[in-house]
């Protein structure tokens, strides 16, 4: 993609700032979070910008006035005008970023799902937006440990203000979602992993506010069924019938495509409306059976089990964004410290993410419409 392609966000909120330089040092940024480079840090930015060294980068990141959250608002409303679907999904995930030393914000050692192991690293939650056009990163926040909130002293070192308390990872998502409702981004679906999904206040919360979701959880979640109040789903699913199991595909993976056997099993019966229904979901592997993934979904009585597998799928969207927002636009390449450095890299970085798939969807419909064969006229 054309470094001049972030030319498309950057109008969208360059009124965010009141002077010419942080403007054009953003604009120099997303270049060069796009750029070819092999590392992406401030001086390699500042000589692909022209510049002398990185201090107008750094004062842009770090000094100078400007809302990182308004900003990202004008990239979401951009994602929404050119990718906008009532039917795509959201997705609730978070990635690891190593860090060496203790003074970058919410640095700790913690588990990181990037490393796949318990390392010094900083968490960021995301909220993704996946469309049948594409994919992209649409809300950040950065996670605060009770080591660091529990310290305001040492918050403040890292601009994080006293206002700023303890969050778990779920009650971000809760938050990003709700963002998305108020802003009237248009979805049809929530889904996230079992980290998230095992929640079952979110999952009521989501409920409450009509929203369909295909929610992963673990073996040892309970449901409401005709038989207990707290019945373990693990436990749905042994006495099934054959014939209840569909192998199916629930999208591309890294190596191909993802194929399981499926089924569901009806829950909440005293909860159904005509036109809504609870279902538990099996996820088995083909080639080793006692591996098995469960889901929660609340969803229109009308939907089929494919179309929920289509929905539990999806979700491998989010990891796909991560992957191409650190390889192709820096995600992961910043050298700020401080608490709104963080977020304002982060939302530059998604500006630009969000404008490359903006530009590989308008490609993908240039080239269907070449391939389509001509419609006959009478």
């Amino acid at each position: 993609m054309p470094r001049s392609a972030v030319k498309l966000t950057h109008p969208r909120f360059v009124h965010r700032f009141n002077r010419s330089e942080p403007r054009e040092s953003a604009l120099a940024y997303m270049r060069g979070l796009i750029a070819p480079l092999q590392r992406k840090n401030g001086w390699t930015l500042a000589e692909e910008a022209g510049h002398d060294g990185p201090d107008r980068i750094q004062r842009m990141l770090n000094r100078i006035e400007w809302d990182a959250d308004e900003v990202l608002d004008d990239v979401r409303r951009y994602v929404v005008d050119n990718l906008g679907d009532r039917e795509a999904v959201l997705i609730v995930d978070d990635t690891g970023f190593l860090k060496k030393g203790t003074r970058s914000a919410g640095v700790q050692r913690q588990y990181s799902g990037t490393a796949g192991r318990t390392e010094n690293s900083q968490i960021g939650v995301f909220l993704a937006y996946a469309t049948a056009r594409g994919r992209t990163l649409i809300d950040r926040r950065l996670y605060l440990p009770t080591s660091w909130t529990d310290d305001r002293e040492r918050c403040r070192r890292a601009g994080i203000d006293d206002s700023v308390a303890f969050e778990t990872k779920v009650v971000m998502a809760k938050a990003m979602v709700r963002k998305a409702i108020a802003d009237r981004i248009p979805f049809q679906w929530v889904t996230a992993d079992a980290a998230y999904g095992f929640s079952k206040g979110w999952r009521f919360e989501l409920e409450q506010a009509d929203v369909f979701h295909v929610m992963a959880t673990t073996r040892h979640d309970t449901v409401v069924t005709r038989w207990a109040l707290d019945h373990p789903v693990h436990d749905l699913f042994p006495g099934l019938p054959r014939q209840k199991w569909k192998r199916r595909s629930c999208g591309e993976g890294a190596h191909g495509r993802r194929i399981y056997d499926w089924a569901r099993v009806e829950v909440r019966p005293w909860h159904r409306e005509d036109r809504l229904r609870h279902w538990v979901i099996a996820r088995r592997s083909v080639s080793r059976p006692e591996e098995i993934s469960y889901y929660i979904a609340y969803c229109p009585a009308d939907t089929t089990l494919d179309q929920l597998i289509r929905i539990a799928g999806s979700r491998w969207a989010v990891e796909e964004c991560f992957q191409t927002a650190k390889q192709e636009c820096g995600l992961d390449d910043y050298q700020v410290r401080r608490y709104p450095g963080w977020h304002r890299h982060m939302t530059l970085a998604m500006a630009a993410h969000a404008c490359l798939t903006v530009l590989r969807a308008r490609q993908l419909d240039t080239e269907k419409a070449e391939t389509d064969p001509p419609s006959s006229s009478s």
